[in-house]
């Protein structure tokens, strides 16, 4: 038998061709020749655009933006402190007092604070007005026409309103309020730090409504302050409310004994000196009091020192830029919009063109 010739498929293989930069801009050339044949579907396309983006430009409706620029001065605990330098002298370390300096909420956490939902749910809730019940939230869902929306949707079916005065909400409220808060967080609500080296902090609002914007931005500002400011001195304001307390007390302790000891040294000019029982009582008297004394001065001192900490601790949040009427209006010129769609629909129909002559 004579063995099977060896063949081989080298030959009919094809080899891949060498890509040729020169030989594409040739190509592209030739199907860009072959496309502008058809010019009059591409000025058509054009038009078409244009009208497109013209029409486009009068549906999208404007928005404004609240800008709002702030600056954060923390709070100075340093060893050379008014409050360090007194409680040395006592031999207190005011460290206990003020919980040290964790930095939770020092720098651009601060940043991250007014991202918060439950501060931008608390804002949204605040009244549109001093003496109405209608809150940011119903306005915001008034002007992105939400109502109507809602009241046509066939999971909510009814009229969904978000007053000030309510103070538990159903499941279906907040679930909405819940996709107010998202989307304003997602997109129309900006927090910066323009200069990484600088302080100084902007926060921008954008919404349809100019005054909404202008209110949201303030009103977040004035919620995160506080939570702010409150939080970082939280555990020194209440050992003040403490020693305070206990000064108090033993301030009308203090008092009571008082009393008592100048009774008990009256009862001891008239005694009887067989007797040594007066003279005890009112030696313990002078005594207790001159402790009760001793003591309440070392509280007064402590309360003095942690009031001039907490002065020291509390960080101070300065407004540098309001925003002011009027707001900054972004909307989208009809002969930009106009341009932009003829440019998308002549590149758009030449391409299909080029792409057929390719092809």
């Amino acid at each position: 038998m004579h063995p099977n010739p060896v063949t081989t498929n080298n030959s009919n293989e094809e080899e891949e061709e060498n890509f040729s930069f020169q030989q594409f801009i040739k190509n592209w050339i030739a199907n860009l020749a072959f496309a502008l044949r058809f010019w009059k579907l591409i000025f058509a396309a054009g038009i078409i655009g244009t009208l497109l983006g013209i029409t486009y430009s009068y549906i999208k409706k404007s928005t404004y933006t609240a800008k709002l620029t702030f600056v954060v001065e923390e709070s100075k605990t340093s060893g050379g402190s008014i409050a360090s330098a007194l409680a040395g002298q006592v031999g207190l370390d005011i460290g206990s007092l003020t919980g040290g300096s964790s930095g939770i909420l020092a720098g651009d956490n601060v940043l991250e604070l007014l991202k918060s939902s439950s501060l931008l749910k608390k804002t949204l809730l605040s009244p549109y007005k001093d003496s109405s019940t209608a809150s940011l939230a119903d306005l915001y869902a008034e002007s992105y026409q939400m109502k109507e929306a809602w009241q046509n949707a066939k999971k909510v079916g009814r009229l969904v309103n978000f007053p000030t005065n309510q103070k538990q909400f159903s499941r279906l409220e907040d679930s909405l309020l819940q996709k107010i808060v998202q989307r304003i967080i997602e997109s129309e609500l900006s927090i910066s730090k323009p200069d990484k080296k600088l302080g100084i902090f902007e926060m921008q609002v954008t919404t349809r409504n100019e005054l909404l914007s202008q209110l949201i931005c303030e009103r977040l500002l004035k919620n995160t302050t506080d939570f702010y400011v409150e939080t970082k001195t939280r555990r020194l304001t209440n050992n003040i409310n403490r020693l305070q307390h206990r000064a108090d007390s033993l301030g009308i302790l203090l008092d009571r004994k008082t009393y008592s000891t100048a009774e008990a040294n009256k009862l001891l000019l008239d005694a009887n000196p067989a007797y040594s029982v007066p003279t005890v009582d009112a030696e313990i008297s002078s005594r207790n009091k001159m402790i009760q004394g001793t003591v309440y001065a070392e509280i007064i001192k402590n309360l003095e020192i942690s009031k001039t900490s907490l002065i020291q601790e509390t960080p101070t949040v300065q407004v540098v830029d309001r925003p002011e009427m009027p707001l900054k209006k972004n909307e989208l010129k009809w002969w930009l919009a106009g341009f932009i769609g003829g440019l998308i629909g002549l590149t758009t129909s030449i391409l299909f063109f080029a792409l057929q002559k390719r092809n």
